[in-house]
């Protein structure tokens, strides 16, 4: 009997213009999405090479390693997956190399655009009707006088609803992938199956969702227009208020700092200072140094010191020895100040952090916000990646830094009166910045509360609507 209320679902849904209408609009938006996505796809990346051989000919000509911060700071390619979904994988380099504000203003279609709108908004115009409009026409008098349990009803109801809705989606996403496959340009490997894969899965259950409330909400009107107000009330609720508003509900609960503020401190600290310090401990050393080594008082050209150096012992080693020792200096009061520094920004970090956390905690009330959560973390293109990417980064600057200083202090052995950090220098052998996407298994993991609360979600719709299904009046 359940498989017959199934088929009875799906073949009303399917005969209905409604259906025509979906079928088209979400083939015709999928192909459209796809068709955009891949050319930015292969425009970003074609972008990326182009920069990173810019990089590499600008070091071989102007590498100095007190400039090369900004050019060397590691960057994220853009990932295959970009053509289907598209996250915040395009905006992770957007305030460096990116000037065209339109595409931040107006984004892109992805394929979580349109199962989070779209076709929740269908699923709803689907089942806003399955009671109170069955009541309506005098179906649901007649299938309730066959003995049926009114659990078999909604059950199939919500099982046959989420089918119909199936079928548009997977032949338009079938579509899609022909798209990306046909285009030379972009390469998807197994790990980006197996997470589509899952992502159909958590779209299966986002689809079950709304097509699960659609019928609560029916059954709680007696009416079909009643019906589709409230539905469109619930949808506008739960699709763009609570996920929009979750951010400003967790700034005001969790405070962080302004980060402009912070900004000058640290400009302060490290700049002003910084400055001041390193000039009065630097006047000190030398007033030593000279008492010390009497020719430093002699005011040589740096030129004439050069020469000295080569041919003067003992000025040579006066001379490496001021070197070393203002080295030194410079080097203690930058590591004081910049711990300074990195205190601020981590404190920064930390309650943004939290309130980042809050705010993704409150938008789960949504299942919009569930669902992005899941497809882009399973992509590669969401916020845990995004932390991922940083993390990486900074295990890299690291690793950069103890080779600065390596072949700082290399250089200036073999000649302490040349400033090198402002030289020209080879550096071939640095260590280059490589990203490889989070493992699958990772990416999985975190996604397990994003199908708990999905599943959550169905099961409260599905036992909500099995109880007001109880209680409703099918006369």
């Amino acid at each position: 009997m359940l498989t017959t209320i199934i088929k009875k679902e799906i073949q009303n849904n399917i005969y209905s213009f409604r259906f025509v209408v979906t079928f088209i609009l979400i083939l015709v938006t999928v192909a459209f999405a796809v068709f955009v996505l891949t050319n930015d796809y292969v425009r970003k990346l074609d972008e990326y090479s182009q920069r990173q051989a810019e990089i590499e000919n600008y070091l071989k000509n102007y590498a100095h390693y007190n400039r090369v911060g900004n050019i060397l700071s590691p960057s994220q390619p853009p990932i295959p997956f970009y053509a289907l979904i598209r996250g915040l994988s395009s905006d992770v380099n957007i305030g460096q190399f990116d000037n065209d504000p339109l595409p931040v203003i107006f984004p892109l279609l992805d394929l979580t655009f349109i199962v989070t709108i779209l076709l929740s908004l269908v699923a709803l115009l689907f089942s806003y009707d399955s009671v109170s409009g069955e009541k309506e026409d005098g179906t649901l008098k007649l299938m309730l006088s066959n003995s049926i349990s009114r659990s078999k009803i909604i059950l199939g109801k919500i099982v046959g609803g989420t089918l119909t809705l199936l079928l548009p989606f997977l032949v338009s996403l079938l579509l899609g992938l022909l798209m990306i496959l046909l285009n030379s340009r972009i390469s998807w490997r197994g790990t980006d199956w197996q997470a589509l894969g899952l992502i159909f899965l958590g779209s299966l259950l986002y689809f079950a969702v709304f097509y699960g409330l659609g019928i609560l909400i029916s059954s709680r009107h007696q009416s079909s227009s009643a019906s589709i107000m409230t539905s469109l009330f619930v949808w506008v609720l739960l699709v763009l208020v609570i996920p929009n508003l979750s951010p400003f509900a967790a700034s005001f609960i969790s405070l962080s700092p302004s980060r402009i503020k912070i900004g000058r401190e640290v400009f302060r600290l490290t700049e002003v200072e910084r400055d001041e310090l390193a000039r009065a401990q630097i006047a000190e050393k030398i007033r030593e140094l000279t008492k010390k080594f009497p020719v430093l008082a002699e005011n040589i050209p740096e030129a004439a010191a050069k020469e000295r150096v080569a041919k003067d012992p003992a000025f040579r080693e006066a001379y490496e020895t001021r070197v070393k020792e203002i080295q030194s200096i410079l080097d203690e009061v930058n590591r004081i100040q910049n711990e300074k520094a990195r205190f601020l920004w981590d404190e920064v970090d930390r309650k943004e952090e939290a309130q980042t956390r809050l705010a993704a905690i409150i938008s789960m009330i949504s299942p919009v916000s569930d669902f992005t959560y899941l497809a882009t973390d399973l992509s590669s293109t969401g916020m845990r990646n995004e932390m991922y990417f940083h993390q990486i980064a900074e295990d890299w600057v690291r690793l950069f830094d103890d080779y600065t200083r390596i072949k700082i202090s290399l250089l200036q052995k073999q000649d302490p009166t040349k400033d090198w950090w402002n030289t020209p220098v080879d550096m071939s052998d640095r260590p280059k910045f490589i990203y490889k996407e989070a493992p699958f298994d990772w990416r999985f993991k975190q996604t397990f509360p994003d199908f708990a609360v999905l599943l959550v979600f169905n099961l409260i719709f599905f036992s909500a609507g099995y109880v007001s299904f109880i209680k409703y009046d099918a006369r």
